[in-house]
């Protein structure tokens, strides 16, 4: 079962005032819907919510609601944020079979950027997709998406097939291998590289050439 447990309340009163009501009371509103049941009003204490919220693993991932003796698996589908305060207005969780299949978006994380040398050679990372929506048992949900870049070149890209990930997730795009990311020459990185090359080049020219110049006789004199 999941790690995260939401203790939550029914909410009698629904709408914008019940909203409202529950935040007055120190909770956050929410709501709970899918698995062919009628959608609940609920809330959960804000301090706890928070304290879930924050560890990264809530959002999108399978937890455990528990309303006095019952629990069930669920997802956290969104959480809305006031814009100014960051304090969570509402929440969406949807009910789940912890072993059936669901749709869920993952975030995609690039790591070893240091170790790829396109990135030294004025290369630059242009990100065509920041998350993918996959097709995973509720209970396998990965953290996220991981593509490592090291030993990729100027010019690659990365498509869904070079993302490592366990055999029971699933793209929900089937018809192609599409583009997750490219490694692009950048002009600024390549006029840079440019300017030291050119440079070097000059200093060595102009060194050699200091060093083929014949030094003048002594006692040499122009004639007439």
């Amino acid at each position: 079962m999941a790690e995260i447990i939401l203790n939550v309340d029914v909410r009698e009163n629904t709408g914008t005032g019940g909203a409202r009501a529950a935040r007055r009371s120190g909770a956050v509103p929410g709501i709970l819907y899918g698995g062919g049941k009628a959608p609940v009003a609920i809330s959960v204490n804000e301090k706890d919510f928070r304290k879930n919220l924050y560890t990264g693993k809530l959002l999108g991932h399978l937890v455990t609601l528990k309303y006095g003796e019952e629990s069930q698996p669920v997802i956290a589908k969104d959480v809305q944020f006031d814009p100014v305060s960051d304090r969570p207005l509402h929440f969406d969780l949807m009910r789940v079979d912890e072993n059936a299949d669901v749709k869920i978006e993952v975030q995609v994380h690039f790591i070893n950027e240091d170790q790829c040398k396109a990135f030294r050679q004025g290369g630059s990372l242009e990100i065509v997709r920041h998350s993918v929506e996959i097709l995973v048992p509720a209970n396998h949900i990965p953290e996220d998406l991981v593509v490592d870049l090291a030993g990729h070149k100027l010019g690659d890209t990365i498509r869904w097939s070079d993302v490592k990930v366990p055999s029971d997730v699933k793209p929900t795009i089937t018809d192609r291998d599409f583009v997750i990311a490219s490694i692009k020459t950048s002009s600024a990185g390549i006029s840079a590289a440019h300017d030291e090359e050119t440079i070097a080049e000059e200093q060595a020219a102009a060194e050699a050439a200091a060093g083929d110049v014949p030094a003048a006789d002594e006692g040499e004199t122009s004639e007439g």
